[in-house]
């Protein structure tokens, strides 16, 4: 009894330096309880829950723990309640990493806090920081960046609605073919939507031998101007509209619908999906004016290649802005599209 109260000790100490060994390896490789905390501008949303599920699936990849928190809203209302997340999540010990994007952009203390603590940061969606300001004064923890190539993007929508037009004859040499451009606002996304667009499209019918104006309504996500942008450019008689977000779509959706005669020759097209949007793709210009397509943003990956790009940081490799394209998509492949979850309603 003796001598296999002996085996039985030196099996079970093997066995337990098997245990601790395998421990070490996947807390070397980022596993164990060391945590990865993401904080977006929401939670609720179809958008974030995409984004959600995509980091997730990148936590899992990698063997780290996620952690997904944001406001119910995203309006400047909710600063407090997501700077008390971001407080909360680098106060936890097991934060190695956090991957961030603010409502607005005073979180200069948080950020300096995240330095000092050896945290790194991933901005993703949006920037943390205005054009050039070192609001950090040298101690920014920023490694990255993960966000929608918003110039590029816009340039597939113009790329593939001038296809639109030249496979169905709407563009003829020696006349000029006007399109109106509903630029939701002058940030760097807004105008980087309708730069992006405008730019590609020219171009495109340039190097053809077409003639294009576009028409330009700018404005400043006020309630209602969206709708007097449509009205203006129906009066100025453009024969196509590109609207560069979601909110332009659901004040523009209505008015078109509910007018359909007044508005069945202009065509459309879009930025984003929302409810309202794919809503129109699906009619396929059979009620009112056609939306021909629009560019989905690919809000799965943008959430896993956050948390990646977050990962990859802390295995210590270098890392560099990740640009996530978007998806074109029109009633011939939205099916397709919604099965691989590359878009979101809501």
């Amino acid at each position: 009894m003796k001598r296999f109260g002996k085996k039985l000790v030196m099996v079970l100490a093997v066995l337990m330096c098997g245990v601790i060994a395998f421990a070490g390896a996947a807390c070397q490789r980022g596993g164990g309880k060391d945590t990865i905390a993401v904080i977006a501008k929401g939670e609720t949303h179809a958008f974030w829950q995409a984004v959600k599920s995509g980091a997730m699936a990148a936590g899992e990849e990698y063997g780290y723990n996620v952690t997904f928190k944001g406001p119910v809203g995203e309006s400047e209302e909710y600063v407090g309640t997501q700077r008390e997340m971001v407080q909360a999540a680098l106060g936890n010990a097991s934060t190695k990493a956090m991957v961030l994007a603010t409502i607005g952009l005073g979180f200069t203390d948080e950020l300096v806090t995240a330095f000092e603590k050896g945290i790194p940061v991933v901005e993703f969606d949006s920037g943390l920081y205005s054009d050039g300001a070192d609001i950090t004064e040298g101690k920014d923890p920023t490694v990255g960046s993960v966000a929608t190539d918003n110039k590029a993007a816009a340039a597939v929508v113009a790329e593939n609605f001038y296809k639109y037009l030249k496979d169905n004859n709407k563009l003829t040499a020696g006349t000029t073919y006007h399109v109106g451009v509903i630029r939701h606002d002058a940030t760097a996304t807004g105008l980087d939507r309708a730069n992006g667009f405008i730019e590609k499209i020219e171009a495109l019918a340039q190097a053809d031998g077409f003639t294009i104006e576009i028409h330009l309504q700018a404005k400043t996500n006020n309630t209602g101007e969206y709708k007097a942008a449509l009205q203006a450019l129906n009066n100025e008689g453009v024969s196509a509209i590109f609207m560069t977000n979601e909110g332009v779509v659901n004040e523009v959706y209505p008015e078109v619908s509910d007018n359909a005669d007044t508005y069945k020759n202009i065509l459309f097209c879009g930025f984003d999906c929302g409810t309202n949007q794919y809503d129109w793709i699906k009619d396929a210009g059979k009620t009112y004016g056609l939306l021909v397509g629009s560019v989905a943003q690919d809000s799965y990956n943008i959430g896993y290649k956050a948390v990646e790009l977050a990962a990859k940081k802390l295995a210590g490799e270098t890392v560099s802005d990740v640009g996530i394209g978007g998806r074109w998509y029109t009633s011939e492949n939205i099916d397709q599209l919604e099965e691989e979850n590359i878009f979101y309603k809501g």
